[in-house]
């Protein structure tokens, strides 16, 4: 069983996600020609919103990140990265799952976009993804809101997993032992994430 947490980045984590991302994406890139080091880490920084990211933590120590951007009637899920190291333990399935069980309740439209080849993109596949549209590098998905019947049976309302209400009264997702809260203004595109302590899950 991994014990995971996620807490609300700050302006201190842009440098640590940056050497995340250049590791995670390094064989990809590679395959691609298209890695460069400087390259790979300045797109992080240049991208990075801390109000919008989660750090995950694994016994306390950086094990990866996720940021989910607001948009026009949409929602970006980007900066998706884990520690190569912890990868195939069931961390990403989990926090992933978590995410889009709380924008199921909000009825939001999700996008992303992996790249080509990637087995990341199989991930989302399992999770409802499906692709839109493509280049030779990136793939862009999309996922429109399931029902509530549609929830895997870990993440679904009333079994494994427990709900939350926000300050602003939005349910979020979490997994066991959980104290988080978000708060989405849609109308005003405003994306704010208040937490009261971190979430923590002991979900493979």
């Amino acid at each position: 069983m991994v014990d995971w947490a996620l807490r609300p980045a700050s302006v201190m984590d842009v440098e640590a996600v940056a050497e995340l991302r250049a590791a995670a994406l390094r064989p990809d890139l590679e395959r691609l020609g298209r890695y460069d080091e400087q390259r790979v880490r300045q797109r992080l920084r240049d991208g990075f919103t801390p109000a919008h990211t989660w750090m995950i933590e694994v016994d306390g120590a950086l094990a990866g990140c996720v940021a989910l951007r607001p948009a026009k009637h949409t929602y970006w899920l980007e900066h998706f990265y884990l520690d190569p190291d912890l990868q195939g333990r069931g961390i990403g399935t989990a926090v992933l799952s978590r995410l889009l069980e709380w924008c199921d309740r909000e009825d939001a439209v999700v996008r992303l976009n992996v790249l080509q080849g990637s087995s990341a993109r199989q991930l989302y596949e399992r999770h409802g993804f499906t692709a839109e549209t493509e280049d030779e590098v990136d793939v862009f998905m999309v996922r429109h809101p399931s029902s509530p019947g549609d929830h895997p049976a870990e993440t679904r309302p009333g079994s494994r997993a427990s709900s939350l209400r926000s300050p602003a009264g939005a349910v979020a997702p979490a997994g066991p032992s959980s104290s988080f809260g978000l708060s989405i203004d849609s109308a005003g595109d405003r994306f704010v994430v208040a937490w009261t302590a971190c979430c923590r899950s002991g979900l493979l």
